[in-house]
């Protein structure tokens, strides 16, 4: 035989297009070429897989190979593509049976002597194998990985020769079995930390519930960052899909996938000066930013206003569609991206604008110069906008322990559950028409939240953020409609909207 076909998968993204590595033996002078867009990684694979050849004590063909990698225009990166290449080499000279490999697909960078390094993005690719019904062959390092995708049919191995003996029936490769689980999140970091400040933590509360974007503005030292950070250890835990989707975002990272992280919800803290591509994603062959590796997670952006404008923009579509794609001229990448965003922000540059407790010399030019650093439509994308005023030292002092993260985190998940009963999923991801005032909002809540827009001047997009947040609220106080109490916390919870609007700071009377 002097043709051989063995499956393989690139990595684009989330996704993962099926490879077929071609390789034909003819006749003719010495020659190795791959052919089939492949980068220069795996260009490189002709002398590792010479070399591991050799030194197994295999033949290397006497005449001219050429290894296709088909589709042609799908281009190919990485060192994955040795193992497959190596075997299709073996299988077309003859040396390995054909039908050994059949609706196999092979993974793997091989180094000089034959062993079996590990490789990058293996549980996206496990997961496409597995709607497919195929069998993979992977690296030992691998394998307990993909087998969380379908382990009955991923075989671990640790050296070429494994696979040929495998390929030979003299010795079949073990069945992976999946790493050990934690069964629940490592304890997180609790409120009950958190002294005073029940506003911010009702608000932190609120937007767990819902999945809702929160913005925090306050002094210096008031306790954002502390909040922010305990966000996670009240919201659900994670489902099974969800943890499986979340690995597999972390598989395509240079970190990967970690098993002690299964049940782990993200928390993704990037520093201001981060660039548009770290937070989007980006690159020349496209990998996950901040914002996708977010994904079911937090994303935490400490002192908002200091990061570039155009930086904070790329966030506004996926805020609102919840993926990002990345195009570059060679290739188009998706990535998910659900994320809940909480900022935080001082009031003012100095940042003791409206403390009783500092003098604030900041002119009122440069406190409007620096709060619109953020953009209106961004802003208007953000359902919370939550003072936190700076604590009092006595009131730290005075404080007894306060509710637990546990106690709070029981209020989210029924406040979740009767969301995922009504509706599918959480308020925030509601479209418009899926609010349907009649049945869930009370005429007169509706009527308030009407003189609420004229008062202050809210968009319709921010209209529509109310009534989600209002609606939150009725699911924690386990209310079946919306009521205009409900509408009125949820108009004082957006804070810049009161006081952008004519007559700012006015109450909006029930």
């Amino acid at each position: 035989m002097t043709l051989a076909t063995i499956l393989s998968r690139t990595q684009q993204g989330m996704d993962a297009p099926l490879v077929r590595v071609e390789v034909d033996e003819g006749s003719g002078l010495p020659s190795f070429s791959i052919v089939g867009l492949p980068e220069t990684a795996v260009k490189e694979s002709r002398d590792r897989v010479r070399a591991a050849l050799a030194n197994c004590g295999f033949e290397m063909p006497p005449g001219r190979i050429t290894v296709n990698l088909a589709p042609a225009d799908l281009p190919k990166e990485g060192g994955r593509f040795d193992l497959p290449i190596a075997i299709g080499i073996l299988v077309a000279s003859g040396q390995l049976p054909p039908e050994s490999f059949d609706r196999t697909e092979l993974y793997g960078e091989l180094s000089l002597s034959g062993a079996l390094h590990p490789i990058r993005g293996v549980l996206p690719t496990a997961l496409q194998a597995r709607r497919c019904g195929h069998t993979l062959v992977l690296p030992l390092a691998n394998a307990p990985e993909a087998a969380l995708a379908g382990g009955e049919r991923v075989l671990g191995a640790g050296h070429l020769m494994e696979v040929c003996r495998h390929a030979l029936g003299v010795s079949p490769l073990p069945r992976a079995r999946p790493p050990q689980l934690a069964a629940e999140a490592p304890r997180q970091v609790d409120l009950a930390e958190v002294k005073s400040q029940p506003h911010a933590k009702r608000a932190l509360e609120i937007a767990a519930a819902g999945q809702h974007s929160l913005l925090l503005i306050g002094p210096p030292g008031c306790g954002k960052s502390m909040l922010a950070r305990r966000l996670p250890g009240i919201l659900p835990p994670l489902t099974n899909d969800e943890a499986l989707e979340t690995a597999a975002i972390r598989s395509l990272t240079t970190r990967g996938f970690r098993a002690e992280e299964w049940s782990t919800r993200p928390f993704r803290s990037p520093h201001h000066t981060a660039s548009a591509v770290a937070l989007v994603g980006g690159g020349s062959l496209p990998r996950p930013g901040e914002i996708s590796l977010a994904h079911n997670g937090v994303l935490f952006l400490d002192e908002l206003p200091e990061f570039d404008r155009r930086v904070l923009e790329v966030l506004r579509e996926p805020l609102e569609s919840g993926h990002i794609v990345v195009s570059r001229a060679a290739r188009q990448s998706e990535f998910p991206a659900r994320f809940q965003l909480v900022a935080a922000m001082n009031p003012c540059p100095c940042g003791h604008l409206g403390d009783p407790s500092a003098t604030c010399r900041c002119p009122p030019e440069r406190v409007d110069g620096y709060r619109s650093r953020i953009s209106g439509p961004l802003l208007d994308r953000i359902d919370l906008h939550v003072d936190v005023p700076r604590v009092i030292t006595g009131d730290i002092v005075r404080a007894s322990r306060a509710e637990s993260s546990a106690s709070v985190a029981a209020r989210v998940i029924a406040a979740r559950s009767r969301q995922l009963q009504r509706q599918g999923k959480a308020n925030a991801q509601l479209e418009p028409s899926e609010l349907e005032l009649g049945r869930l909002v009370d005429p007169r809540a509706i009527e308030l939240l009407e003189r609420a827009m004229d008062k202050l001047r809210l968009s319709a997009r921010a209209y529509h953020r109310v009534l989600r947040v209002a609606l939150t609220i009725a699911d924690l106080a386990a209310c079946a409609r919306v009521g205009s109490e409900h509408v009125a916390e949820a108009v004082t919870l957006r804070q810049l909207d009161r006081r952008s609007g004519p007559g700012a700071g006015a109450a909006i009377s029930c």
